[in-house]
């Protein structure tokens, strides 16, 4: 049962992270096809969000891993 409720709070806690990281990609896309001279300002927005989608990810794997020792 242990392992269900570690397995289970793992696919919640990168799920969120992952379906931001496919949300922001998907939109940068969009963006770049309507206006591609702005280009290097939607780069980096996206890259600034994909880094803060993968910090969350991150900590939720530790707190997780802390949690269940």
């Amino acid at each position: 049962m242990r392992n269900l409720t570690i397995i289970i709070i793992m696919l919640l806690s990168t799920l969120g992270p992952a379906l931001v990281i496919g949300f922001v990609g998907f939109a940068a896309v969009k963006a770049v096809g309507r206006n591609p001279s702005a280009s290097y300002k939607i780069l980096t927005a996206m890259i600034t969000a994909f880094i803060f989608a993968e910090a969350i990810a991150i900590l939720a794997i530790l707190a997780v891993f802390n949690l269940f020792k």
